[in-house]
């Protein structure tokens, strides 16, 4: 009698979108691990409790998306260090009764926009545009590729220098600062998006001069077509833009390997995804 499939799962509110269940599944395929990946729609003052009875039914592994990944760290008993420094979780292992939180976001952009874009950060400058949970994320793995400098820029100038500040112990040798938006000028390598604007299909109030010269426009955000940001700074004179899919990949593999020890081979897994983004887009 074949053993029972080791259950996880992606938590949210909605999720019924989500990808991760079709990348998971490919992963799960590609290394023969014997798994089930599904969805569960959490009631938005319910999550402890829909964590605790999938804990309940066996289940081994959560990953969490919006609204819950603060609530997620709350939640943890033990917090990688990473998971730490983005004060969030998005990978939840459950083992014996005891959760343990990490967060793999930033690992998934930081391989994302190496391995799949070919660009590399160490000794370049970096323009973090937002300073809500999604920049706070991926921070401490883009200082650990020791750019020249990161900048980290906001519409409210007080929030973007207070997480500059929140991660000075860890700049290395990296110019960290934060400012607002409508103060930047160019001269940067690398834009990354991390504002929600293109879940509303937002462009950002961005200087034109911000996006002169720039290597790589990357949005964090994903879609069949380029957003309106990416869009807009092409237009502005970046060089190439890039959406957020590849990260999703790349955070998914992070999470698999933290919970099953296999590292799968994401170009397959993407290439897949993106030609099936593609055709819903026609």
């Amino acid at each position: 009698m074949a053993a029972t499939p080791d259950q996880y799962a992606v938590i949210g509110n909605p999720v019924a979108h989500s990808r991760s269940p079709w990348v998971h599944a490919a992963f799960a395929t590609q290394t023969g691990q014997a798994l089930e990946y599904g969805c569960i729609a959490a009631p938005l003052d319910g999550f402890a409790a829909a964590v605790a009875a999938f804990a309940a039914r066996g289940g081994r592994g959560l990953n969490v998306t919006v609204p819950f990944k603060l609530e997620a760290h709350a939640l943890a008993a033990g917090l990688s260090e990473r998971a730490r420094a983005a004060g969030a979780v998005n990978t939840m292992s459950l083992r014996e009764g005891r959760i343990e939180g990490d967060n793999t976001d930033g690992v998934g952009l930081v391989r994302d926009i190496e391995r799949n874009l070919g660009f590399a950060f160490e000794g370049r400058r970096v323009l973090l545009l937002g300073a809500g949970g999604a920049a706070r994320g991926v921070i401490l793995p883009i200082l650990e590729k020791r750019p020249a400098s990161l900048v980290i820029a906001n519409r409210t100038a007080e929030k973007a220098r207070a997480l500059a500040d929140a991660f000075s112990a860890q700049a290395c040798s990296a110019a960290l600062a934060g400012c607002s938006l409508d103060g930047l000028r160019g001269g940067y390598d690398l834009i990354v998006n991390a504002t929600a604007g293109s879940l509303q299909g937002e462009s950002l109030p961005l200087p034109a001069s911000a996006n002169a010269g720039c290597a790589l426009a990357y949005d964090m955000m994903y879609g069949a077509q380029p957003s309106a940001w990416m869009r807009a700074a092409l237009a502005q004179g970046a060089a190439r833009a890039a959406d957020g899919l590849g990260m999703l990949v790349e955070q998914a593999a992070e999470s698999f390997f933290v919970w099953r020890g296999v590292a799968p081979d994401t170009a397959p897994v993407l290439a897949a995804l993106r030609t099936q983004l593609a055709g819903e887009g026609k």
